[in-house]
């Protein structure tokens, strides 16, 4: 569980990184999705703890892709994807 929490607040690093602001997402949406991503993880885990190292390795993917985003559209993509590769 911790080590969850850990990958999802690396990639919210990626939001706080991400310095520019892209024409589809702002710091809000950004700040949203981000919630959503942790509600569904933390759904995920509740729900089934035995999924947690799979969930994890997804999560890890998807933060390695996007570690180098430096644009609000960039953090918003791998919210998306974090939270699509949560929900399965």
């Amino acid at each position: 569980m911790k080590k969850f929490l850990l990958v999802a607040v690396g990639v919210a690093a990626l939001a706080g990184s991400a310095c520019s602001k892209g024409p589809e997402c702002t710091q809000e949406i950004a700040a949203k999705k981000a919630q959503d991503m942790a509600a569904a993880l933390q759904a995920a885990i509740t729900k089934d703890p035995s999924k947690a190292a799979d969930l994890t390795a997804k999560v890890q993917a998807v933060t390695t892709k996007y570690q180098n985003a430096t644009t609000l559209d960039e953090a918003c993509k791998a919210y998306d994807e974090v939270t699509a590769a949560i929900k399965g």
